[in-house]
C-alpha cells in the first residue's frame, strides 16, 4: 500500500491537473444516478436499448471528427509558438471536422430508419432520435474542436470548470427526461446532451477569439493531415470497432436470449467501465507520456514492473471488493430486476483485470508510434471478442457474453507479452542502452 502512495504521490497527483480526479468523481456519480433512474423507470429492457444507441454515439462521434482529437491535442502542443504552423493545423482540423460531421448528418438523417432498424429491431419507432442525433452531431464536433484547442494550449483549469458544469447540467437534464418520459427521454437525453457542452465552445471562443482568425481555408495543408493520419488511423479503429462489436453482440442477445438478457449484460459492463474510469485516466495521463520518453528496453521493462508492483495489487484488492460486494452494488446501482447481474461480475472481472495488464504494455504501441502493430491487434481483439462470444451465447446463455470478454483479452494479453518478450524478459546489455 506504501508503494501505492508512493507512486501516486510522486507521478500521478503532480500531473493530475491536466486530468482532474474531481471531474472523473463526477462522471462516475453522474453514471450511477442514471443507471439507477434507468433501473426504476425503464428496466432492463431499457437498459438493452439504451445500450445499443450509447454505443452508436461514440462510434459517430469519433467519426465526425475523423478521430482527430488524440492526435490535435498532441500537434498544437507542439506547434502552438509557431503562428504559421498552428494557423495550418487549425484550419485543417476545423474544415476537416466540419466536412466530416456535415457529410455524416446527412446520411444519418436519410437513413435514420434503416438505423433505426438496426439499432432497436423494427418493432420500435426512435427514427425521431436518429434523426435529432444528426442535427446536432456538428455541434458535437464544434465542442470536441475547440476542446482539443484548449487541451493543446494546456487550459486544464478552465477546460475542469467547463467540464464540471456541462456534466451536472447533463445529468439534470437527463434525469428529468427520464421521470418524464421515460425509454423515450433518456434515449433523447443520450444525443442532447453532447449538444449541451456547447457552453464549452461558446466560453472558449470568447477565451481565444484571437484563433477564429487564424482558421482560413486557404491554409488547409495535406502535410497536416498526413502528420496526423496515424492518429486519425488508430482513434477511428479502437473507437469504432469495439462499440460495433458490442451493438452486434447485444442484439445477438436479444434475438437469441431476449431483451432482459441483453439488459443484463449491458448493466454489466456499465459497473465495468464505472471501476476502470480511474485506472484508464490514471494510464493516460502517466504512462503515455513517460513511454514518449523511453528510449530503452531496460526503462521500459522498469516502467511496466514498476506500475505492475505499485498499482495492481491495489487494483485486485478494488476487484475484490466488488465482486464480494456485487449483490449491495446491484441494490445501490440498480433495482431487484436486475439481480441476474450477480452472476456476470466473475468473468468480467477478471476479463478487465487482463485488459488493464494488456493496456499498460500497448501504451508502448502508442508512444512509439508502432501503428501496424497496434491496428493488426486491435482487429484481432475485435474479431476475436465477436467470435468467442456469440459461439459461448449459445453455449452459457447471457453469462457467454462475459466469457467472451474475459476470452478475448487473456488471449490479447498472451499475445502482447510476447510482442514485448524480449524488452520484458529477454536478456539485455550492461549499459540498457537497446534501442527500440
Amino acid at each position: 500500500m506504501k508503494k501505492f502512495f508512493t507512486y501516486i504521490n510522486t507521478e500521478v497527483l503532480v500531473k493530475a491537473a491536466s486530468l482532474n480526479v474531481a471531474n472523473i468523481s463526477l462522471r462516475i456519480v453522474a453514471g450511477i444516478l442514471v443507471s439507477k433512474f434507468i433501473a426504476i423507470y425503464i428496466g432492463p429492457q431499457g437498459m438493452a436499448l439504451i445500450g445499443n444507441l450509447r454505443n452508436f454515439l461514440s462510434a459517430v462521434q469519433s467519426l465526425a471528427i475523423s478521430g482527430l482529437y488524440k492526435g490535435v491535442v498532441k500537434v498544437i502542443s507542439q506547434v502552438k509558438n509557431d503562428v504559421a504552423e498552428l494557423t495550418k493545423t487549425l484550419s485543417t482540423v476545423f474544415y476537416s471536422g466540419f466536412f466530416s460531421s456535415i457529410c455524416l448528418s446527412f446520411l444519418c438523417y436519410y437513413n435514420a430508419e434503416w438505423i433505426n432498424n438496426v439499432l432497436f429491431s423494427p418493432n420500435y419507432d426512435y427514427i425521431y432520435i436518429i434523426e435529432t442525433l444528426a442535427i446536432v452531431l456538428p455541434f458535437y464536433a464544434l465542442n470536441m474542436f475547440v476542446f482539443s484547442i484548449l487541451n493543446g494550449f494546456s487550459k486544464h483549469k478552465y477546460l475542469l470548470l467547463i467540464n464540471i458544469l456541462g456534466q451536472i447540467l447533463g445529468l439534470l437534464v437527463t434525469l428529468l427526461l427520464i421521470y418524464d418520459e421515460n425509454i423515450d427521454g433518456a434515449l433523447l437525453a443520450i444525443v442532447l446532451t453532447p449538444a449541451l457542452n456547447l457552453l464549452i465552445t461558446i466560453v472558449g471562443i470568447a477565451f481565444r477569439r484571437s484563433l477564429v482568425s487564424s482558421i482560413k481555408i486557404t491554409q488547409v495543408s495535406f502535410s497536416i493531415l498526413n502528420k496526423l493520419g496515424p492518429y486519425m488511423i488508430m482513434a477511428l479503429v479502437s473507437t469504432i470497432a469495439i462499440p460495433i462489436v458490442m451493438i452486434i453482440i447485444r442484439n445477438y442477445l436479444i434475438d437469441e436470449i431476449g431483451i432482459k438478457a441483453a439488459g443484463y449484460w449491458t448493466a454489466m459492463t456499465r459497473v465495468s467501465d464505472y471501476y476502470l474510469m480511474f485506472f484508464n485516466s490514471m494510464m493516460a495521463l502517466y504512462i503515455l507520456p513517460r513511454y514518449s520518453q523511453i528510449n530503452s528496453k531496460r526503462e521500459f521493462r522498469k516502467e511496466v514492473f514498476s506500475f505492475y508492483k505499485a498499482i495492481m495489487p491495489v487494483f485486485l484488492v478494488l476487484l475484490l471488493i466488488v465482486y464480494l460486494s456485487r449483490s449491495v452494488l446491484i441494490n445501490i446501482l440498480f433495482t431487484e430486476d436486475f439481480r441476474p447481474v450477480e452472476d456476470l461480475f466473475g468473468y468480467q472481472i477478471l476479463g478487465d483485470i487482463a485488459r488493464v495488464l494488456s493496456l499498460v504494455i500497448a501504451y508502448q504501441f502508442l508512444a512509439k508510434k508502432m501503428f501496424t502493430h497496434f491496428i493488426i491487434l486491435e482487429i484481432f481483439l475485435f474479431v476475436i471478442m465477436y467470435v468467442s462470444s456469440i459461439y459461448l451465447i449459445d453455449d452459457f446463455g447471457v453469462k457467454g457474453a462475459v466469457m467472451g470478454h474475459c476470452l478475448s483479452y487473456f488471449m490479447y494479453f498472451g499475445i502482447i507479452v510476447l510482442l514485448f518478450s524480449s524488452s520484458l524478459f529477454g536478456v539485455l546489455d550492461d549499459k540498457g542502452v537497446d534501442k527500440y
